[in-house]
């Protein structure tokens, strides 16, 4: 895509946006520019309407009867099926529960589980720290276990991948550059030595078409607060192919992961299918939340989306490296679209102390140590336009080197 020459032209772009309804159904404030939903989606009056009927109705007049009447016991499956059409998974096979990095534990100890003559995880250098954090905590438990990484032990994942490899923790997208990897050929080359693979979707779910059964793949996690829209704090999920149920177990064997949880019996039994990976009791109001948002997407086209989410990042792209080549950014996200999710990453320098003063006028990013600034494109609520001018917000701040004022050098919590 070339860049428009003027503002009228992505006012046309979006006009003809076959995705442009979509945006009414989100929460946007007035004068603010979001491109964040990479790390947190906009609310919307549906997930608002799904927690009163929740809280009001089901919580205040059914009280416990609720578990039975709202359906809240089976809901971690049913959001589970849900979720799963828009990650290319039949129904059966994904449960909405916990967190990423709960879920991480869960399913590396039980891809380790599955392979006891082998001693190897592997994962990239450069992956989402939570990630190499429980891969760490999982390998500290099982000893001889030893992990690998990209960019340290060698130079790419595929080099790691040999016959003493249990299991590869992978990012479908990478959280700092969205660098998009090829899902179907990576678990081939793992499939290939035997090894499983644990796909980390929290880049992915939501922002382009995924096909999990397609690609063959073992096992994925996920969040449902970022491109999904759930909610600060919203349930993770799990993958688990069809044909590992009745072979996984997985550690943290709580009474809701159990067969028979009303039996109350002494000794664990894992429950069937997709259950066995649930654990404690669910978060049934966030879960409320992220049924809300997830109904959103019942009409939604993927591809759609993913062509709307290359056009909006080549448009970014273009319209910064044309306004702003002579202050000091440079590209970290694949130029090539298809290579790429739906979020575009630049180096600065004085990385934080621009994203601080572009949030300040109304365009909201983020910032990863220790100089990158990252744009969310959510295709759902983002238009051309939005794109047109926070690029003009960012080269005004760069032109005029707003972004020194001293204020935005203080450090806040997240960033």
């Amino acid at each position: 895509m070339r860049a428009p020459l003027d503002f009228a032209a992505v006012e046309a772009m979006d006009a003809a946006d076959p995705l442009r309804a979509m945006r009414d159904r989100f929460i946007l404030p007035e004068g603010v520019i979001y491109l964040d939903g990479n790390s947190l989606g906009a609310a919307a009056p549906a997930v608002f309407n799904e927690l009163q009927n929740a809280a009001t109705q089901e919580w205040a007049q059914d009280l416990i009867r609720a578990w039975n009447t709202a359906g809240w016991f089976d809901m971690p499956l049913a959001l589970g099926d849900q979720l799963g059409r828009l990650v290319g998974a039949a129904p059966g096979q994904t449960v909405v529960c916990d967190t990423t990095s709960i879920n991480i534990y869960k399913v590396l100890h039980a891809a380790l589980g599955m392979r006891p003559d082998r001693s190897v995880i592997v994962a990239e250098g450069d992956s989402f720290p939570t990630d190499l954090y429980m891969a760490e905590g999982v390998a500290s438990t099982r000893p001889g276990t030893v992990l690998r990484l990209e960019g340290v032990d060698a130079p790419t994942i595929e080099e790691l991948i040999d016959e003493r490899v249990a299991v590869i923790l992978v990012n479908h997208v990478n959280y700092k550059s969205g660098q998009l990897r090829d899902m179907a050929a990576l678990t081939c080359k793992a499939h290939q030595v035997g090894a499983l693979i644990v796909w980390d979707l929290c880049h992915t779910a939501g922002a382009l078409p995924v096909e999990l059964d397609s690609a063959n793949t073992d096992f994925a996690i996920g969040c449902t607060y970022k491109y999904l829209n759930g909610g600060p704090g919203a349930p993770a999920f799990i993958y688990a192919a069809t044909r590992h149920h009745d072979k996984v177990q997985q550690p943290l064997s709580g009474w809701w992961g159990h067969a028979r949880p009303f039996a109350f019996e002494q000794g664990y039994a894992a429950g069937s299918g997709i259950r066995r990976f649930l654990c404690g009791t669910q978060p049934v109001l966030s879960m409320r939340a992220l049924k809300g948002a997830l109904d959103i997407w019942d009409d939604v086209d993927m591809a759609a989306v993913r062509n709307k989410s290359i056009a909006l990042t080549d448009l970014f792209i273009q319209l910064v490296e044309t306004r702003c080549s002579a202050y000091g950014l440079e590209l970290e996200s694949p130029r090539d679209g298809k290579q790429r999710g739906s979020q575009v990453s630049f180096l600065h320098p004085n990385g934080y102390q621009v994203m601080r003063a572009l949030i300040e006028r109304g365009v909201i990013g983020d910032f990863r140590a220790p100089s990158t600034i990252r744009f969310g494109f959510t295709p759902l609520y983002v238009g051309y336009a939005d794109v047109w001018q926070a690029v003009e917000v960012l080269e005004d701040i760069l032109r005029t080197g707003a972004w020194k004022d001293a204020r935005f050098a203080v450090k806040t919590a997240v960033t």
